[in-house]
């Protein structure tokens, strides 16, 4: 990121020497404070795109200037845009903050929010049917109004964004606890002052309690795999259902 700083950095004194273009410098300078200030990156990008100022620079589109002159790769100027389209839907307030006295919500928040909504249609996690009543706004608020990170966010919302059925936590406990013994056993004949007899004794019981486990394992995942069928299926189905939606509306 050095390299690309010292060349946005020499491309700027340059720009301001010849003063013959305004548009390209204004690019330059907000993409030099793209961390801090994105939402202003992703607007003149946008005006650019309508704008099609790039072609008289001399490349070929928005994605072609972005790489060569902002060192900007292709998937993060789809994030820009999509973003700021984002926060002009949900929360076009946020578009006067200065960033300063009202914060501005970080470009990997509002993505985090974007994908966890996803659109009318691919429906992402949180349009669910079985998703809990008001986290469509409680995301929006931690989000746009209180500026939550992405780890923060991740923390509050996973329960909602990947939940867990009570088969899967129990499948997983199982594996732990197996892990656990099969550690168990192997620190056991290190010990100090532990009598063979009573090793023995405990590395049975484990070894039993392991037995048990792997009984258990093996029950949930032929559970799993007969289940996986209903699964695609719901799939197919819910992928059909959203590609009629769609001709529909076309």
């Amino acid at each position: 990121m050095a390299r690309s700083n010292q060349k946005l950095d020499a491309l700027q004194k340059m720009l301001e020497r010849t003063g013959n273009d305004p548009q390209r410098l204004d690019l330059v300078q907000r993409a030099q404070h793209f961390k801090r200030s994105w939402l202003e990156l992703a607007k003149g990008l946008i005006a650019l795109r309508n704008s099609r100022e790039f072609e008289r620079w001399g490349f070929s589109d928005l994605h072609d200037y972005c790489s060569k002159e902002l060192a900007i790769k292709a998937a993060t100027v789809d994030k820009l845009l999509v973003s700021f389209s984002t926060v002009e839907r949900h929360a076009p307030d946020v578009l006067d903050h200065d960033g300063v006295a009202r914060q501005i919500p970080s470009l990997d928040s509002v993505d985090y929010f974007n994908r966890a909504l996803g659109s009318d249609e691919r429906p992402g996690p949180f349009r669910r049917l079985d998703a809990k009543g008001g986290a469509i706004e409680q995301l929006r608020s931690a989000v746009f109004d209180d500026g939550d990170g992405v780890r923060e966010l991740r923390e509050r919302f996973r329960p909602v964004l990947r939940p867990q059925a009570a088969g899967d936590v129990s499948v997983d406990l199982a594996r732990k606890a197996k892990t656990l013994a099969g550690q168990l056993i192997a620190l056991l004949p290190q010990l100090v002052g532990v009598t063979e007899a009573r090793v023995g004794r405990v590395t049975a019981a484990l070894e039993s309690l392991q037995r048990d486990l792997e009984t258990q394992l093996a029950s949930g995942e032929r559970e799993t795999a007969a289940a996986a069928p209903r699964t695609l299926k719901r799939k197919a189905e819910s992928s059909k259902t959203s590609r009629t939606k769609a001709r529909a509306k076309a």
